[in-house]
């Protein structure tokens, strides 16, 4: 089901030249990278994927802190890792993503973190955007190393 936008809060504009062996940059300038596709280790280059996993590591800790400060607790250094894997799949596209969250907070056990990042991913607006598209999996990451998935 799509969910429309009752108010637009931030609009981000991006172009790409020549897909994954061109250039993207942002209207503002303040980003501009060239691409290569993901196996082609080129120098100074990165891929959408890795565009990707940054923008979902980022918001994501941003809505960590978000329901976590709703509490009085400070999620401020979480390390959120988000891996994003390309493959193929049996559809007639024929490729598809599928992205893991790996969650760690200093001084928080797994167990302590998981309610949290539960909350995290139901207001996570790129998590929202890929619920029920791709395989997502969500893991909360204690000081050993040890964790659990939601």
């Amino acid at each position: 089901m799509t969910v429309p936008l009752t108010r637009t809060l931030y609009t981000a504009t991006a172009n790409a030249v020549g897909g994954r062996n061109g250039t993207v940059a942002t209207d503002d300038g303040h980003l501009a990278a060239r691409l290569a596709p993901p196996r082609k280790r080129v120098p100074e280059a990165t891929d959408p994927e890795q565009l990707f996993a940054a923008g979902f590591a980022a918001c994501f800790g941003s809505a960590l802190a978000e329901v976590t400060g709703d509490s009085g607790l400070d999620t401020t250094a979480a390390r959120v890792t988000c891996q994003v894997e390309l493959g193929t799949t049996a559809t007639p596209a024929g490729y598809g993503l599928a992205v893991t969250l790996s969650v760690a907070v200093p001084g928080w056990k797994a167990d302590d973190l998981l309610p949290y990042l539960h909350r995290a991913d139901a207001v996570c607006p790129y998590s929202q955007a890929v619920r029920g598209n791709i395989p997502l999996s969500i893991v909360a990451l204690d000081a050993g190393g040890a964790g659990g998935d939601i």
